[in-house]
């Protein structure tokens, strides 16, 4: 069926707000307004779709617009920051679920489409299946439904069996359709299997790069089902977003200087873990590290998730900005994978007030580490690691780290003696320079903040 003009040329306009929007949310700066504008593309492409002539099920559509509306609305008003790696996880799954489902009503029709158009429907479920059942892995890893990484007895040769009888079912689909429905409904059981069984294994330590991985697949699954559909709206986004996602899957891998191979079938585990370390982890009270830090000329604060988890980040502004009235410069240094998924740091500390100019990547800021008084490490581990980049036997040797341990004087606050999520134990902690606040970094901040004051 032909569409009429302004639909079409609705979606069209919906797409592009999709791309400026995508092209805002590239720069903390203008992350919200990016958002807010591929929003009102969501909402243009959506009201075209109701203006189609002949539109059925309309009371259905509107009735899942209303549930999945409110559902959204409810969840992201009480969501805590420190739950934002898992609710991303979950909406991105849900739409590679909802590209899976589309191409399931399309085989279970029946209707007669090009070997192309097929093709791409098949591809579309496939990875749309995987996202789905991948991506709800993640969000029960990230909610702590699953406390540890589940390995099966020759898990790869099971992933490769796996992944070869879903393509090899998908190609019997392309070859004989319109399709049985027993043949979809294996592939479809297959393809969603897939996605748990890949995901099961990998531990929170990889989560960031997994995420946005299951992102650049519901992208693309979008974009093929876009194309089964004729959807140019659904196409570009689709595209877009699945592009936006294979680009920072590899800048994420890179960070961890892992290959994605790596991470998928060889997850980070700590066994056999480095080599031994010597020395012992040296405490030291609240006074103590408000004075190295009042009376310093440069701080750099490392944020790591046992900062989100405390939802500490406005009191470490708090306490950035006493240093700052007492003349001392002030920097945060912010690892790629930092935290549970890609920007979570940044997220946090927008959140909390801190300027943008503030915030420095590795690239950034590793250089100016040896020039700095003191590094303060707030619940981050493995990204400060120097056994990255000296013990060869270690899980994460060869991972870019931030440089926290050349600064003249480390103060980490961390809960606890134990060691991060990768399970790997941290060379830092027992150098000469580096000194241990225990305690959640927010009553820590606050001690900080009190005695900072008390020496005004």
């Amino acid at each position: 069926m032909s569409l009429p003009t302004y639909v079409q040329g609705a979606w069209f306009g919906g797409a592009l707000l999709f791309i400026f929007g995508l092209k805002g949310m590239s720069s903390p700066a203008s992350a919200r307004k990016g958002i807010v504008v591929a929003g009102y593309g969501m909402l243009l492409a959506i009201a075209a779709t109701f203006l189609i002539p002949g539109l059925k099920n309309l009371a259905l559509m509107l009735a899942a617009l209303a549930v999945g509306g409110a559902a959204a609305w409810i969840s992201g008003k009480k969501v805590k920051m420190t739950d934002m790696p898992q609710m991303v996880a979950i909406y991105n799954g849900m739409g590679g679920g909802a590209a899976a489902a589309i191409a399931a009503i399309e085989f279970a029709r029946g209707d007669a489409h090009s070997t192309v158009t097929t093709l791409l429907a098949v591809v579309g479920a496939l990875i749309g299946a995987v996202s789905f059942t991948g991506s709800c892995v993640a969000w029960a890893k990230l909610q702590g439904v699953l406390k540890k990484a589940h390995r099966l007895p020759a898990q790869n040769a099971v992933n490769v069996v796996l992944a070869a009888i879903s393509i090899g079912l998908g190609a019997a689909m392309v070859a004989l359709a319109p399709a049985q429905p027993e043949l979809i409904l294996g592939f479809f059981v297959i393809a969603l299997v897939l996605g748990l069984i890949v995901t099961l294994p990998i531990g929170g330590a990889d989560m960031p790069v997994v995420i946005s991985l299951f992102n650049a697949f519901t992208g693309l699954a979008v974009g093929f089902e876009g194309y089964v559909l004729g959807n140019p709206a659904l196409i570009i986004a689709g595209i877009v977003v699945g592009a936006a996602g294979t680009l920072l899957t590899q800048l994420m891998a890179k960070a961890m200087n892992r290959p994605l191979s790596n991470i998928l079938f060889t997850p980070m585990v700590a066994a056999g873990g480095g080599e031994a370390i010597s020395g012992t982890m040296k405490e030291v009270g609240a006074i103590d590290a408000a004075a190295m830090m009042r009376y310093a000329s440069k701080v750099v604060i490392v944020p790591g998730y046992g900062m989100a988890v405390a939802h500490a980040q406005h009191k470490v502004w708090e306490m950035t900005e006493i240093l700052e009235e007492a003349g001392v410069e002030v920097k945060f240094a912010i690892h790629p994978v930092a935290g549970r998924m890609p920007g979570h740091m940044n997220v946090l500390l927008a959140e909390a007030g801190v300027p943008y100019d503030k915030i420095f990547d590795l690239e950034e800021i590793n250089g100016e580490f040896g020039q700095a008084d003191v590094a303060l490490v707030i619940g981050a581990n493995d990204v400060v690691n120097p056994s990255a980049r000296t013990d060869k036997s270690s899980p994460i040797y060869g991972m870019p780290i931030l440089n926290a341990d050349l600064a003249q004087n480390v103060i980490v606050i961390k809960r606890g003696k134990g060691t991060g999520y990768s399970g790997v134990e941290n060379a830092l902690f027992y150098t000469d320079n580096c000194r241990m606040l225990y305690g959640d970094a927010q009553p820590m901040a606050g001690e900080i903040i009190q005695h900072l004051k008390s020496m005004a």
